[in-house]
């Protein structure tokens, strides 16, 4: 903007402004209220740019330079037979730098472990003769050419000069030998574990619900209520040996939010999932008013309500529940799925002490490679390039991994502001700017700045190992991880709970004072 503009909160004036100054840029990010009002005070000039075609904008260069990076890639020999995700992977790391004219980017003779893509300008290929020490010309290389592909397999003492040519510079896509290495490997042979007997089971779920009805369901008593409705604890008619929960989802609200696509993909992602950490769902139901979700109950309550009482966790116990999690990313991400709404709140414990993930409302199927712009999740949760929108996908996850060990061992996440644009300010600021406190042990912050790293691409779990590289990190030392997969392993909190209609570890909900919505017979929902 140029002008000037008074800027106030609810009548009191805060600041003014004037010059090159950016407004309200928190709302091309996410749906949310104004926090200050801006009135103007002079004759001003304004570019407004909206959400839609912000998200836009950056998805699309986002893209376009995910394409023109990996055609790059492919047109060098040691990457052409690389699959393509792993391809998209280095095309994450490469970081772009600049050079003047007249620069030596690479000295003959020197060590090196660097790879360089030329992306913009010429460069100068000579080679010092050891007889006159002059520097023989060779060839010039441009756009889309390389050099240095050696340092990445080892070779490090660099065979000749590279001089910057182009009178504006040269620009170029560089990867250093640890990070190629780090992203190289095992990235195709993610394990499948699980598949076989996923199937069976779900085959057998699908035959003993077939026949019941929501009539069938009679609510016992409320154990939450969430954006879209409640979830009830009910039994079927003539079987009081076990429990359910029902979610149930307002369908007005599900289509005035436009959430119609991911409550599919929930209903998608669950109904596939077959794993001891994620709640399981056993049928789902819709009338005009309602969709529901008959999922297992776990009856302990929620991670995070322990933790409330509790104040915090110390190191063992928040192991446990940190390997729960872990457990329950292996399973979805060797099957492209990312999570991405990790928090106390959706960890629930089932009458043992082991924890289940819930609610898959953000979860979503990533095609192979691929990214997504979507920005969700709870602020403190966030990952820098979803608030960046720079396209986010599995990754994002273990960043939320670090964020939860850290509030579960001191009671509160690590970046906490007092209203959303705060919280992603200090975010940006990166893991190193928060301070620890003392009760955090130094194998446990090596772990939690290791997964909050700011580079999607340097956080372990995404790396080379895939997610055993966490649970092979020094603070799982000892842990006994076969014995948490057999559900042998005791958990550090067994909850108390009578029977299958216990609903102490909950708290009390009032009955909706709401009333039941409007009708919806649209028919967007058709194949929930």
């Amino acid at each position: 903007m140029d002008g000037r503009v008074e800027v106030s909160r609810e009548g009191k004036y805060l600041s003014t402004l004037s010059g090159a100054k950016v407004l309200g840029e928190l709302a091309i990010l996410y749906n949310c209220q104004r926090t200050a009002t801006i009135t103007a005070i002079s004759e001003c000039n304004l570019w407004a740019i909206e959400r839609q075609c912000f998200q836009t904008i950056m998805m699309r260069t986002g893209l376009i330079r995910q394409a023109e990076y990996t055609d790059f890639l492919k047109s060098v020999p040691i990457f052409k037979d690389l699959a393509e995700d792993t391809l998209i992977k280095i095309s994450d790391v490469l970081e772009e730098t600049h050079y003047q004219r007249g620069d030596y980017i690479v000295r003959q003779g020197a060590r090196g472990d660097t790879f360089f893509i030329i992306s913009k300008g010429k460069v100068r290929v000579t080679i010092k003769q050891q007889d006159t020490q002059e520097e023989k010309f060779i060839r010039m290389l441009g756009k889309g050419d390389f050099f240095g592909e050696k340092a990445l397999q080892g070779d490090d003492l660099r065979t000749a000069n590279i001089i910057c040519e182009s009178p504006e510079g040269v620009s170029c896509l560089v990867i250093d030998r640890e990070t190629f290495n780090q992203l190289i490997s095992s990235l195709d042979e993610i394990k499948h574990r699980y598949d076989d007997e996923g199937a069976m089971e779900r085959r057998k779920i699908n035959e003993e619900f077939r026949d019941i009805n929501l009539t069938d369901l009679r609510v016992i008593a409320t154990l939450g209520v969430g954006g879209f409705g409640r979830v009830e604890l009910v039994q079927t008619n003539g079987d009081s040996s076990r429990s359910f929960a029902l979610k149930q989802m307002k369908k007005s609200q599900i289509v005035e939010t436009r959430q119609q696509q991911h409550i599919m993909s929930e209903k998608e992602i669950m109904g596939e999932a077959n794993c001891q950490f994620i709640v399981k769902l056993f049928k789902t139901f819709k009338d005009k008013k309602y969709l529901y979700m008959l999922m297992e109950s776990c009856l302990g309550g929620e991670l995070w309500t322990i933790l409330r009482d509790k104040g915090n966790f110390d190191d063992a116990t928040t192991r446990f529940y940190t390997a729960c999690v872990v457990e329950a990313f292996d399973y979805l991400h060797s099957r492209n799925i990312i999570y991405r709404d990790l928090k106390p709140e959706n960890l629930l414990l089932d009458e043992k002490g082991y924890v289940k993930l819930v609610d898959f409302g953000f979860a979503k199927k990533l095609q192979t490679g691929r990214k997504t712009w979507t920005f969700c999740g709870t602020p403190e949760y966030v990952a820098p390039e979803v608030i960046l929108n720079r396209g986010h996908d599995i990754s994002a996850d273990y960043w939320s991994l670090g964020v939860l060990m850290f509030e579960l061992l001191t009671g509160t996440p690590p970046f906490t502001g007092s209203d959303p644009m705060r919280t992603y300010n200090i975010i940006l600021k990166g893991i190193d700017a928060i301070e620890f406190p003392r009760n955090i042990t130094r194998n446990a912050s090596n772990l939690i700045k290791k997964l909050c790293r700011d580079n999607p691409a340097e956080r372990l779990g995404y790396q080379r190992g895939g997610i055993s590289e966490i649970q092979k990190h020094k603070w799982f030392d000892g842990f006994y991880w076969w014995g948490l997969q057999n559900r042998s392993l005791e958990p550090p909190i067994k909850p108390s709970v009578k029977n299958v209609v216990d609903t102490a570890n909950f708290d009390d909900y009032p009955p909706d004072p709401e009333g039941p919505p409007p009708d919806d017979v649209s028919g967007w929902d058709k194949d929930f």
